[in-house]
């Protein structure tokens, strides 16, 4: 994850790398629980793509959550190339962020606590990195598929951004933005620690719990 060039900025539309008009092939099935991975989805499950550092490690925190997300998959979003490769998206040309699609129930898993998850599985506050792995791609960010999921992702940035602050921690960083589009990662990296379970992952928390649920009052930002 660490061998390609990375860049500092977002790329411009005119310097973005061209990209292609056809999808990547990639898996069909999940790996671990075999639900298709472009669906179709069940009635009632909704999409949100979370992007919090290497998607290799990120994945893994969301399908191995106790209230059983329908499926999980890695791939590109919120950038400027259509269908850019893994390499084109390390180069920093293609603007995309590494992210987790997540196929979830809101009746069994509410999006605060899938949210809680996001947070303190990464530390929000360091802009176009993750400890050790640098670059654009490694932003955090929140993509949403409806003003709904919106709003609740506005009110739990804004009160994790005061429970980071009240430990001594710098402004939270995450982006929030629609999903206007999503790029399946190639098949390797499907469930990459599935597959790989000695493999690479180089996320780290801040250990500041994320207030969600019940008592933990009404934000905005």
């Amino acid at each position: 994850m660490l061998f390609f060039r990375k860049r500092a900025e977002m790329p411009s539309a005119a310097d973005a790398l061209p990209g292609r008009q056809t999808p990547l092939p990639t898996a069909e099935r999940h790996f671990v629980n075999g639900n298709p991975l472009k669906g179709p989805y069940p009635p009632g499950v909704e999409t949100i793509a979370l992007g919090l550092g290497c998607f290799w490690g990120a994945e893994r925190k969301f399908w191995q959550l106790p209230e059983r997300v329908f499926v999980t998959a890695v791939g590109y979003a919120a950038g400027i190339t259509p269908n850019p490769t893994y390499e084109e998206v390390c180069s920093g040309l293609t603007g995309h962020n590494e992210v987790v699609l997540v196929a979830y129930d809101p009746a069994v898993l509410p999006l605060e606590s899938l949210l809680g998850t996001f947070f303190e599985s990464h530390d929000p506050t360091q802009g176009y990195r993750q400890g050790n792995d640098t670059g654009t791609q490694y932003r955090s960010g929140i993509y949403t598929t409806s003003e709904a999921q919106a709003e609740t992702a506005h009110a739990v940035r804004a009160r994790y951004g005061q429970a980071l602050a009240e430990q001594g921690y710098g402004a939270i960083t995450t982006e929030i933005a629609p999903l206007t589009a999503f790029y399946f990662a190639e098949d390797y990296h499907q469930q990459y620690l599935a597959k790989n379970p000695a493999g690479y992952c180089g996320l780290g928390g801040t250990g500041v719990s994320c207030p969600v649920g019940l008592g933990a009052g009404v934000a905005a930002a």
